[in-house]
């Protein structure tokens, strides 16, 4: 697998070669201030990752931040999500979001707002976890496969091959917390807790009643997944081209961090005004959450894509 940092080490190679060979033609002086920019340029850039783009660890760290982004997020939206669920199960009980919440405080008080809130945690971050982590996987497996030039031009479909990859095997390490937390929420009386409803489950239905709604969550998912990422992707590079006056390697940290936001709520915008609040804010949540880990633990966060100087050559926007 070729990664970036060793493409740029090789090209570094390539550039001090080249000016090793034309010394005759230069100064010493003029020389080694060439050769010290190149230096400078690949440490600055490289020196402060804590690990190789694509290295097992560069995954695993991007796993845990997926773990974050999504176990937090959603578990903070918990009361929102019990009042959705059972006015989709009982419609004449609970006829309004604020009914809903009316209802259930009567009923169960403050905490009963909670209900669910464990295998809510439990179940997206191990979704969270697999949806980032397989992510980043799928997509430097797929551009490997395609080679630069047709990574480059294929790029939206290489996001959402890779996204509906993760997201496949992300709604399996979901499913079983899933199935919990919807009897949970939408069966008064069936269970009140996680330890008290898994048992029971596995006991009337065995395994399966831990997986028959995987299918749902692959209709569901998949596709929103799709355009999260690929949404999210394209609109970094559009903010990084038109709107962020300088590259993504001469920006701050925060500046960086505000472009994640802003993209990730951009990315998704369609919608009733309630759900572009809701899903909006949630899905802005969880970039700016799983880009602060990145920055946190040093991981290298590459450029947006720009076309590669063979393509360019090929269309003729190169005079050489």
């Amino acid at each position: 697998m070729t990664f970036i940092f060793s493409e740029r080490l090789a090209i570094l190679q390539v550039n001090i070669l080249g000016h090793s060979a034309s010394a005759n033609k230069m100064e010493t002086p003029a020389l080694e201030y060439h050769l010290n920019t190149l230096l400078i340029s690949f440490i600055s850039e490289y020196a402060d990752v804590s690990c190789e783009y694509g290295s097992n660890k560069y995954y695993a760290l991007c796993g845990f931040g997926g773990v974050l982004s999504c176990g937090l997020t959603h578990t903070a939206v918990v009361p929102l999500d019990l009042i959705k669920c059972r006015i989709q199960v009982d419609p004449v009980k609970y006829k309004s979001i604020f009914n809903g919440f009316s209802v259930t405080l009567r009923e169960d008080g403050f905490r009963g707002l909670g209900k669910g809130w464990a295998p809510t945690f439990i179940g997206y971050s191990m979704q969270g976890l697999c949806k980032f982590g397989f992510y980043e996987v799928f997509k430097v497996l797929y551009n490997d496969m395609l080679g630069e030039e047709n990574a480059y031009l294929w790029r939206t479909s290489v996001y959402l091959a890779a996204s509906a990859s993760a997201e496949f095997f992300a709604d399996i390490a979901l499913a079983p917390m899933e199935a919990c937390k919807v009897r949970i929420q939408t069966q008064p009386g069936y269970a009140n807790t996680l330890r008290e409803c898994a048992p029971k489950m596995h006991a009337e239905e065995g395994l399966k009643a831990f997986y028959k709604g995987v299918y749902p969550l692959w209709l569901r998912q998949i596709p929103y997944t799709m355009m999260k990422f690929a949404c999210f992707e394209r609109t970094v590079e559009m903010l990084y081209k038109y709107i962020v006056p300088k590259p993504r390697s001469e920006c701050s940290k925060p500046e960086q961090l505000v472009v994640t936001f802003v993209a990730g709520y951009i990315g998704v915008w369609k919608g009733l005004f309630a759900r572009i609040i809701m899903i909006g804010t949630l899905t802005a949540l969880q970039w700016f959450i799983y880009d602060s880990v990145k920055v946190y633990f040093r991981l290298p966060r590459p450029p947006p894509p720009e076309m590669p100087e063979s393509l360019k050559r090929k269309m003729g926007l190169l005079d050489y």
